[in-house]
C-alpha cells in the first residue's frame, strides 16, 4: 500500500479537534500590528503561514465562517501549522497612526519587524511562509527580498493569488480612496460564493489608505524589479473568473521572466472570483496553498547537502 504524504494524512485526520482563532497584537518597532492567530492543539506548529489580505480587506479575508471548511486560519491549524492573518500598515490598529498608509518601500521593513516580533514569541516551526491576496502580494514580494537578508533561511515560500504583472482594466479603474473600484471585478459571478458570504464580508470591507492607492498604478513598472530579487519558490494562482489581471500565456511568460532564482508556478483555480478565499473554491484553494507549502518543505529537506571545504572544522 503506498504511504500517505504528511498532509494527506492530516487531511484524513483533521476535524477532531477544533482549533481557536483569536486576536493578537504585533509589535514592530514601535508600531502596533493587528493580527488573528491560529494554532494547531496540542502540537507543535510544523510551519507558520502568514496571510497577507488585499486592498479594502482585512485579515479576516482568510477566515471564512461563511460555510465550514472555508477558513485557512481553521484548515491550517488542523493541518498542523500555526496561521497568522495580518492586517497590513493602514489597516485595524495601525491605521490611526497611518492614515494614509505606507507604500511597499516603507511597508515591507515593518511587516518584517512584526514577524521578528512574533518569531520571538511563538514557535515557528520549520520556518514562515507568505501566503497573500492581491495587493497583499505585492507586499509578500517585496518582504521577500533576498537582499533585506532579514529572514535568513526561514523564509520557506511565497504562495499568491489575485495578483498579476499586466492590468487586465484601465489605471483609473483600480481601487481606491472613497470607493471599491468596479466591484463586481473583486467577485465575478455571484454563483461562486455562499450567499452568506457578501453578508459577513461586510465586517472584511476597510478604505483603501491613500499611499497605497495612489502606488497601485505603478506596479507593473515597480513588480520586474522586486520579483528579480526573489529567491525562493513562488506559486501565483489566477482565478478563473479573475478580472483585474491578465493570465494569459504572454502574460505569464512576463509574469515569470524576472524571477532569476526562484522556482516559479502559475497555477488556475476553477470556480472562482478574484476573492478566492471567501468562495466555495476556498477549502480547494487552501489546501493546494498548504500542497505548495508541503512541497517547500521536501525540497528543502531533500537538498543536497553543501560540501564542506577541506579541513573545514564539523
Amino acid at each position: 500500500m503506498p504511504q500517505l504524504s504528511p498532509l494527506a494524512v492530516a487531511v484524513a485526520e483533521a476535524g477532531t479537534a477544533a482549533p481557536q482563532v483569536r486576536a493578537i497584537t504585533l509589535h514592530a518597532d514601535g508600531l502596533a500590528l493587528s493580527a488573528l492567530l491560529a494554532e494547531p492543539v496540542d502540537t507543535a506548529p510544523r510551519a507558520v503561514l502568514v496571510a497577507l489580505h488585499g486592498g479594502g480587506m482585512r485579515a479576516g479575508y482568510f477566515d471564512n465562517r461563511a460555510r465550514p471548511g472555508l477558513s485557512l486560519l481553521a484548515l491550517g491549524a488542523q493541518l498542523g501549522y500555526t496561521v497568522l492573518a495580518v492586517d497590513r500598515p493602514g489597516y485595524g490598529l495601525s491605521a490611526a497612526r497611518l492614515p494614509r498608509g505606507l507604500d511597499l518601500e516603507d511597508s515591507a521593513p515593518v511587516l518584517r519587524a512584526a514577524l521578528a516580533d512574533f518569531s520571538a514569541r511563538y514557535a515557528t516551526g520549520a520556518g514562515l511562509f507568505l501566503v497573500a491576496h492581491s495587493y497583499g502580494g505585492k507586499l509578500a514580494l517585496a518582504a521577500a527580498d533576498a537582499a533585506a537578508d532579514a529572514f535568513g533561511d526561514v523564509l520557506l515560500g511565497v504562495d499568491i493569488s489575485g495578483l498579476g504583472h499586466r492590468l487586465a482594466v484601465a489605471p483609473h479603474q483600480l481601487p481606491g480612496p472613497g470607493g471599491q473600484g468596479d466591484w463586481r471585478k473583486h467577485w465575478g459571478a455571484l454563483r461562486l460564493y455562499p450567499p452568506d458570504a457578501f453578508r459577513l464580508g461586510q465586517a472584511l470591507l476597510s478604505p483603501v489608505p491613500e499611499t497605497e492607492a495612489a502606488q497601485g498604478p505603478s506596479w507593473p513598472e515597480l513588480y520586474p524589479e522586486l520579483a528579480a530579487r526573489v529567491r525562493v519558490p513562488v506559486r501565483f494562482t489566477f482565478a478563473e473568473q479573475e478580472q483585474w489581471w491578465r493570465y494569459d500565456e504572454e502574460a505569464v511568460a512576463d509574469l515569470i521572466r524576472p524571477f532569476a532564482s526562484a522556482r516559479v508556478r502559475v497555477d488556475h483555480q476553477p470556480d472562482a472570483g478574484h476573492n478566492i478565499s471567501l468562495g466555495w473554491a476556498a477549502r480547494t484553494y487552501h489546501l493546494r496553498v498548504c500542497g505548495f507549502l508541503e512541497e517547500c518543505l521536501l525540497a528543502r529537506d531533500a537538498a543536497v547537502p553543501q560540501r564542506r571545504p577541506v579541513g573545514a572544522a564539523l
